[in-house]
């Protein structure tokens, strides 16, 4: 028997049905089936006697079954009832509820081991339900030992088995992995050896082997602990494969000297003090920078830390090192506000250095000026960089203006949603391509900005990674973390509100906006679903609150309208001529309206932990005391895991470890979706063993081992 063989009948001893179900999951050979792993173990491994137990304990007991018989009740249910004798000849009663196949499948007066609960049934002590096993036909496989626990699959239509109906049983697992337990030492090894070596890990094979017929609980942590290494080393492999490759040609060019002064001086510009972990991650960046080989780095920080600054200060260096910048986001909105945030700071900062000249009025600057007349404003200074909005709605006079501008160099920065990745968009010098809120463009699409000029690449994400999560799913990116928030903001107060509480909260909410704050509602839809009749949506709630609250002014936001649409109502929001927003989660990214303090979240159960943290992060941007409200449809809600640690925690990072675990990586941050497969959640949230397979895959490589420290993680 060898690996490749297909699975059939006959070789499982099965039935057709049940060889087609498991093809149905993806399992064809023999080698599909053995590397189906068991969930969890139960130690069965002690024998008990009727002696020594006790009422509700799971035992294991060796002996024979007598006196079968078959009882119908009043009620129309079926009992089969024995005598259970153990080796110390002690007996009780054994009994079966609507299994009547069981007298006809246990034979009497053979030794079985059976496994089950003591109970107590009209004052007699009893075996409730047992599974069972012949006993004198050498190795257990269901008692008697560590016993393997698969995760059952419903087939639906298929034949009966013999002691399940209709699904592929754990217990029926363990049968046909003994049938195949032969073809085990066939597996080829898939560490390095000296790899294995050094780490002190079974065999393939012997860990396909324990995994499936475990002999000790220590022999069996360390196949657990191999297949856990073995995920995450491949893992890591692939993604330093992806890194060689990216930094592979180096280019002279992409070299630029860090200005240290000019970041001092930046920084005397801003009129408050970047955090320690703002300046670390500059530092790290512009490091980075100085080779002649694509950095590609991912930048994670909680809401609020401060990556945009970052970015800013890394740009001013490209920038006067004669390089161009560009930073594509997931929306226009995003986009339009990032450059207007990014070209006040820079403004400013020309400003300073200008001393004496008051900082001009933000405007954009157009792409109509000449490489020449860049460079004169002033040799051998950082000039103020000429910067560009491109989006979808650009009109394409606009936008045609800009690509000449980028095309010729006379352009610094330029600022966009996808049209930044169209094929007519070309760069004379691009040397820094950043992606905001990566994890929300394709790999394709953020491959395409690289392919413009291979810049250096840097991604950032205010959705808090866990530090283990990042190095398997980002391996390929080097790590900066923002720890800190910048200023004093206050943390912002979470509440969990069940329907029974919302008018309380709703008119302690106007009161709040009588006092001039302003306040967002979030919406899972934006209208109205037969499907979804009880989920709340941004039409029918803008309705209601105007209606509830007449004096206010209330205003909806949502995706399907025209970008034109989202930036006056975003502006008038930003300006305080509304006082209400009622949005979808469109606003989740970015936004920054340092006035509003407050954000009620409808169907707040329908939301994922870090989603829930991204649009409480919308408030708690000014020096005002902000709330996030956390409305359930329905009052039992109000108990979940995730809204319970909303209340409970503020910092993103902690959150995040506790989504991984809730939710599992393949469903974090829609990491199925991008590629990364399933690992389990204790091997990622395991810093050890994590970094042990990250430097046995650069040891491989034979890349110099990085400097990320996991104990710098949050």
């Amino acid at each position: 028997m060898r690996p490749s063989d297909p699975l059939t009948a006959s070789l499982l001893r099965s039935t057709p049905p049940f060889i087609e179900a498991l093809a149905s999951l993806g399992i064809h050979t023999v080698e599909d089936l053995l590397l189906t792993f068991p969930r969890a173990y139960e130690d069965l491994s002690t024998m008990h006697t009727l002696e020594n137990v006790q009422e509700g304990d799971k035992v294991t007991l060796r002996g024979i079954v007598s006196r079968l018989k078959v009882i119908r009740t009043r009620t129309g249910k079926t009992l089969v009832q024995g005598i259970f004798t153990d080796a110390d000849g002690n007996s009780c009663e054994v009994i079966w509820f609507n299994q009547p196949h069981i007298k006809r499948i246990v034979p009497e007066e053979t030794e079985l081991v059976l496994t089950g609960k003591i109970g107590w049934t009209r004052n007699k002590l009893t075996l409730q339900s047992p599974t069972f096993e012949r006993g004198d036909r050498g190795t257990l496989l269901h008692a008697g030992k560590l016993v393997p626990i698969y995760p059952e699959r419903e087939i639906g239509g298929s034949s009966p088995t013999l002691h399940d109906v209709n699904k592929i049983s754990t217990r029926w697992l363990r049968e046909k992995m003994a049938l195949l337990k032969n073809a085990i030492r066939e597996f080829p090894e898939t560490l390095p050896e000296e790899i294995r070596k050094e780490e002190n890990f079974p065999t393939r094979a012997e860990m396909i082997e324990e995994l499936h017929f475990p002999t000790t609980g220590e022999k069996l942590q360390k196949a657990r602990d191999r297949l856990a290494f073995e995920e995450l080393f491949a893992l890591q492999m692939e993604a330093l494969r992806r890194k060689k490759q990216w930094q592979e040609s180096a280019d002279l060019r992409l070299a630029m000297q860090m200005d240290a002064e000019l970041i001092r001086q930046f920084f005397q510009s801003l009129k408050f003090t970047p955090t320690n972990s703002q300046k670390i991650a500059i530092y790290e960046i512009l490091k980075d920078l100085e080779k002649p080989v694509p950095m590609s780095r991912l930048l994670e920080g909680d809401v609020g830390s401060g990556k945009t600054l970052v970015a800013v200060a890394v740009m001013a260096n490209v920038v006067k090192a004669g390089g161009q910048c560009a930073l594509m986001v997931p929306t226009e909105v995003l986009a339009k506000q990032h450059a207007e945030g990014i070209a006040k700071l820079l403004t400013n900062f020309h400003a300073f250095l200008e001393r004496g000249r008051s900082p001009s009025p933000f405007a954009l600057r157009k792409a109509q000026g000449s490489v020449e007349e860049s460079a004169a404003e002033s040799r051998g200074q950082f000039r103020l960089p000429s910067i560009s909005l491109l989006t979808g709605s650009t009109p394409a006079s606009e936008a045609g203006q800009i690509k000449l501008g980028l095309a010729r160099g006379t352009i610094d920065i330029v600022i966009g949603t996808h049209a930044l990745i169209q094929s007519g968009v070309q760069f004379k010098d691009l040397r820094l391509a950043i992606v905001d809120e990566q994890h929300r463009f394709g790999v394709e699409q953020r491959k395409a900005l690289k392919d413009k000029g291979s810049p250096h690449f840097l991604s950032m994400t205010a959705t808090p990674i866990p530090r283990t999560l990042a190095l398997t799913a980002y391996g390929d990116h080097d790590l900066s973390v923002l720890l800190e928030k910048p200023g004093n903001r206050k943390e912002i107060k979470t509440k969990v509100v069940p329907p029974g509480s919302r008018r309380t909260m709703e008119l302690w909410m106007d009161e709040h906006v009588g006092k001039g704050h302003q306040v967002y509602v979030i919406c899972p839809l934006i209208k109205e679903s037969d499907e979804l009749a009880d989920v709340r949506n941004v039409t029918a709630e803008s309705a209601r609150l105007q209606e509830v609250f007449p004096k206010r002014r209330i205003a909806s936001l949502h995706g399907k309208l025209t970008p034109e649409e989202k930036d006056r109502i975003m502006r008038d929001f930003k300006e305080k001529k509304t006082d209400i927003l009622v949005s979808t989660s469109v606003i989740e990214v970015g936004i920054d309206v340092p006035n509003a303090s407050i954000i009620l979240i409808e169907g707040s159960e329908r939301f994922g932990l870090a989603q829930l943290h991204q649009l409480r992060g919308r408030v708690g941007r000014g020096d005002h005391q902000s709330y996030c409200f956390l409305c359930t449809s329905e009052d039992f809600q109000r108990h979940s895991d995730r809204l319970k640690a909303m209340e409970r925690f503020t910092n993103g990072f902690h959150l995040a470890e506790i989504d991984l675990k809730l939710r599992g990586p393949g469903e974090l941050f829609g990491l199925r979706q991008s590629g990364l497969p399933e690992v389990s959640a204790s091997s990622l949230t395991n810093p050890e063993l994590v970094m042990r397979a990250r430097r046995a895959a650069e040891r491989a490589l034979g890349i110099k081992e990085g400097k990320e420290l996991l104990g710098a993680s949050p």
